[in-house]
């Protein structure tokens, strides 16, 4: 069972990772449009609008793309073209990211299997344009059609008008699910769980993003924060990498954080997460609309409650740095003392 979780796993990580780029170009472009008419609101004139459609494009395609390189990663090439075309159907049905995932395991297990029926070696290139696609195109399209569309539409929408409904102390346990998510492996598997989930939803629930965008930038601002409140705690080198550290938060680089938890995991990686929890949830309750699939500080051009975001980044920031200070002994700078080896030199006169 480890395995087959693994797996599959391995297949959605592959596939998030084909998917970043249509988000993040995607998103930036729409939430630029947004932001430079002045106000909350989609463009529906001049070249803003025009951007904003270059925008759309990202974000109508992200579904797809997750789809199509699930079967990609499943089947090799050819499971892309039922992955894309059972993701897209996913799409339009409205049955959303999940929908695209489930489309996208369908059509790579239909096309692994379909490679496993023996055909002539005259005819394997043939069945690899023809039979593959055809027959994965015909099962996975089917099944999200006519069997599985509708049931996980009504998921998506009962999903998120629960999430939608979330208000007050009911959003603190999901915030603080989501932070703790995003800060416990700064950019690994688990992180882009968290990610996806908000960035998918940007449209509908920017909330989420709200959150997550703020709990993404915790640990590089916490522990660059730490480094310049406590130095004492940190060595020169550290010190040095905690400036780096503080530039990648406000870009909404969470890897920036990696330096310092490989170094000490038991103190920092439980920091990380704490802080992180607490930025998320912050942002959750200080009704913090991110409209941009990324986080930061690098995107409140295009966040609702600006302060607020700006806030939660400070408050988790801080927790991050307070807790760096209690758990963190003082570096002590190691003398080495220089050892020398002296090796005795015979000489031998002969002769003489």
């Amino acid at each position: 069972m480890k395995n087959v979780a693994k797996e599959l796993q391995k297949h959605l990580m592959t596939a998030t990772s084909y998917m970043i780029p249509f988000v993040v170009a995607g998103g930036i472009l729409f939430s630029v449009s947004i932001m430079l008419n002045g106000e909350a609101s989609v463009p529906t004139e001049g070249w803003l609008a025009q951007l904003n459609q270059i925008g759309s494009a990202g974000l109508a395609l992200f579904i797809p793309v997750l789809g199509g390189y699930i079967a990609f990663s499943m089947a090799d090439k050819a499971g892309l073209g039922p992955g894309f075309i059972g993701a897209y159907l996913a799409k339009e049905i409205g049955a959303g990211f999940l929908g695209g995932i489930l489309a996208g395991f369908i059509a790579g297990y239909t096309v692994h299997q379909l490679k496993k029926i023996k055909i002539p070696v005259a005819y394997r290139s043939l069945a690899t344009i023809f039979l593959y696609p055809l027959g994965g195109t015909l099962i996975t399209g089917g099944l999200m059609v006519f069997v599985l569309g509708v049931p996980i539409a009504n998921i998506m929408t009962a999903m998120t008008n629960g999430l939608n409904s979330l208000s007050g102390a009911a959003k603190v346990p999901l915030g603080m699910l989501l932070g703790s998510m995003v800060g416990v492996d700064m950019g690994g598997p688990i992180n882009k769980v968290a990610y996806t989930f908000a960035q998918t939803q940007v449209d509908t629930l920017p909330y989420l993003m709200g959150g997550v965008g703020i709990a993404g930038a915790v640990p590089p601002l916490g522990i660059g924060l730490a480094t310049i409140l406590f130095k004492k705690k940190f060595s020169p080198e550290e010190r040095d990498s905690g400036k780096a550290a503080i530039v990648m938060g406000c870009m909404g680089i969470t890897e920036g954080a990696i330096p310092f938890a490989t170094a000490d995991p038991i103190r920092v990686i439980p920091s990380y997460v704490i802080g992180s929890a607490v930025g998320c949830t912050s942002g959750f309750l200080f009704g913090c609309l991110n409209h941009a699939p990324w986080g930061g500080l690098i995107v409140l051009p295009v966040v609702e409650n600006r302060i607020g975001y700006f806030a939660g980044a400070l408050i988790g920031a801080a927790v991050v740095a307070v807790l760096m200070a209690i758990l963190r002994k003082d570096y002590v700078e190691k003398k080495v003392e220089a050892e020398e080896n002296l090796e005795e030199i015979e000489f031998t006169f002969e002769d003489l």
